[in-house]
């Protein structure tokens, strides 16, 4: 007799989007996602007895970003981390360029899984960064800039008042707020006599 045929998902439960056709002959699941796959089984049976096939349902997916690149502004001597995230099947594997050219370890540039590390930038880091995540379906790109800042310490013009008046006993506040990059190292002088820590 012609037998009754029925799917199930081994280890989990059919897919909601799932159809039957031809008298339950084929199973058609719709817009294939991640978790559609695993092991499925076709179990036919009439009076005379039953059969049971088994697939494997492998699902494949070309890299998606989760975590992108984002243009950086660092002084000096700062360190510096990107980060490059993205998901796919097989998992993507990730590469760097900088100005279009492949970047290599070196001994302050770090890479790790999608982690660039560059330790004590100068100005030779600047540029436009790369990353791309790969797997065998497919290459996905993110890219970002690195500046650099790099000046000597300036004052702004009207900062400091060349006089400061107050009432002998109270107390005086003089802030000394260079602009510069990396950050100055600041002293302080009296005449030409440096100004030492005391009590008061």
């Amino acid at each position: 007799p012609v037998p009754t045929i029925s799917w199930r998902k081994v280890n989990g439960h059919n897919p909601s989007k799932a159809r039957l056709r031809t008298s339950q002959a084929v199973l058609e699941i719709p817009n294939v996602q991640l978790e559609d796959a695993g092991m499925y089984e076709c179990k036919a049976e009439n009076s005379r007895g039953r059969n049971v096939f088994r697939g494997q349902l492998q699902v494949y997916t070309y890299p998606h970003w989760v975590e992108k690149l984002n243009d950086t502004q660092l002084d000096s001597g700062d360190q510096h981390q990107w980060e490059c995230k993205a998901t796919g099947k097989p998992r993507p594997t990730y590469r760097w360029l900088k100005n279009g050219v492949p970047l290599w370890p070196q001994s302050r540039i770090e890479m790790v899984n999608g982690v660039l590390m560059i330790h004590s930038v100068n100005l030779s880091d600047a540029g436009m960064y790369q990353c791309l995540a790969e797997n065998k379906y497919g290459t996905i790109y993110a890219s970002a800039e690195l500046k650099i800042l790099a000046s000597a310490p300036t004052f702004p013009l009207n900062q400091l008042r060349k006089t400061i008046i107050v009432t002998k006993g109270q107390e005086v506040v003089i802030e000394c707020k260079p602009q510069a990059s990396p950050k100055p190292t600041i002293t302080w002088k009296k005449g030409d006599k440096v100004l030492r820590e005391t009590k008061r």
